[in-house]
């Protein structure tokens, strides 16, 4: 996994993250938004794209200046230890996500095709191990038809749901709109200790920053209004009725297999980067391999129904993460990466973690994240000037 000269091109890394944005787990998501209606469902969802989407970018503009991969570029940060703390929380993170993706996909396609939900496991994990063997500069022709195909039903999806006049609110418990924000703040938020991996290989990394960051965040807002209509149309957040109301048949079972591989397979790579990052001797393939074949085990034995308390434990973990690593890199224009450790970003980071779960129990309308990352960012900035006007001093 290590970078060659001939990188991925622009389109290619567009179709890496619009296969990150068509997920599952991102329509079933967008079904919470419902109880809002349209009108406030529509503008929480757009709002926490925007501050997701801007902390996304930071992190892969980070990364294609420098050419590291995401967990490297967190070094620069929090020192080599540092480093190695996020990068095991994101090998954890990476485990998890793909463990939920394959349950979410396999509950989706045996609800629409019956065949048992440990078979799906096994054929979705199957076609993930295909995706790594592959490997993701040799993916540019297969992903071209798979995105293709679908956009294609996705479209059709959409059209279906809309045309229907699902714009009336649900039924059922209503989220607070600060609550929705950071719900749909999190998701991008998710993508922050990747995106690195994918924008350092490009021929025109900060572009590709661009491009990746564009592509996600309108894919992704898109996925979780079709979730959010779809919750509408069928009063409740089943794939399979919502697939069937579509019309879709086989068309809807191809978008529940190939949307959860081409979503999960970078999830199994990232954590293959981070491990290479944890331990440069092992192959991060092999190690990608594993944490497929670990999810697909994981999606038959345990049930993972409520992603919520997951996307928020992500949000408050990775937030005051990359605000220090901002604030660092654009602001003090400063790499601790030849450190240990550097324990002042670590306690800015443990305030920032700190006050995010603070932040989970008032009703911000701006969710959690914006004045998390303020704060963070502006903790960072005078810790470490005040310490560099100390030392002048002394």
């Amino acid at each position: 996994m290590n970078r060659q000269k001939q990188g991925t091109g622009l389109f290619e890394n567009g179709l890496i993250w619009f296969g990150a944005g068509v997920s599952i787990a991102e329509i079933l998501t967008g079904t919470y938004f419902a109880p809002l209606g349209f009108g406030k469902g529509f503008a929480a969802i757009i709002i926490g794209h925007l501050i997701g989407c801007a902390l996304l970018y930071g992190a892969g503009l980070i990364g294609a200046q420098t050419g590291k991969s995401a967990m490297e570029t967190v070094k620069m940060s929090f020192g080599g230890r540092g480093g190695l703390f996020f990068a095991l929380l994101n090998i954890v993170q990476l485990l998890g996500w793909t463990s939920i993706m394959i349950y979410d996909g396999a509950l989706a396609a045996d609800s629409a095709f019956a065949a048992g939900k440990w078979l799906w496991c096994l054929v979705i994990g199957g076609l993930i191990l295909l995706w790594i063997a592959i490997g993701l500069k040799n993916l540019g022709k297969i992903n071209v038809v798979a995105m293709s195909a679908l956009f294609l039903l996705t479209v059709v999806l959409c059209g279906v749901i809309f045309k229907s006049g699902a714009t009336q609110s649900a039924g059922g418990e209503a989220m607070s709109f600060g609550a929705a924000v950071e719900l749909s703040a999190a998701m991008p938020l998710s993508w922050l200790p990747l995106i690195s991996d994918y924008t350092r290989e490009a021929r025109s990394p900060k572009k590709a920053a661009a491009v990746s960051v564009l592509t996600y965040g309108a894919v992704s807002s898109w996925m979780y209004l079709i979730g959010m209509g779809a919750a509408m149309l069928t009063g409740g957040g089943d794939i399979a009725s919502i697939m069937v109301k579509a019309g879709l048949g086989a068309a809807g079972l191809f978008i529940i297999v190939l949307s959860t591989v081409t979503t999960s397979f970078l999830d199994a790579y990232s954590a293959g980067v981070s491990a290479e990052s944890v331990m440069p001797n092992i192959n991060g393939r092999f190690f990608a391999a594993a944490v497929a074949v670990c999810g697909a085990v994981g999606a038959v034995l345990f049930p993972m129904d409520d992603i919520t308390n997951f996307l928020y434990f992500i949000g408050s973990v990775f937030a005051p993460m990359i605000a220090v690593m901002i604030a660092d890199f654009f602001i003090l224009h400063r790499d601790r990466g030849d450190k240990a450790f550097s324990a002042a970003n670590a306690v800015i980071w443990v305030i920032g973690f700190l006050l995010y779960r603070f932040l989970m129990t008032t009703d911000l309308p701006c969710g959690n994240t914006l004045p998390d990352m303020a704060v963070t960012v502006l903790l960072c900035v005078a810790v470490h000037r005040a310490a560099g006007r100390f030392k002048a001093d002394r």
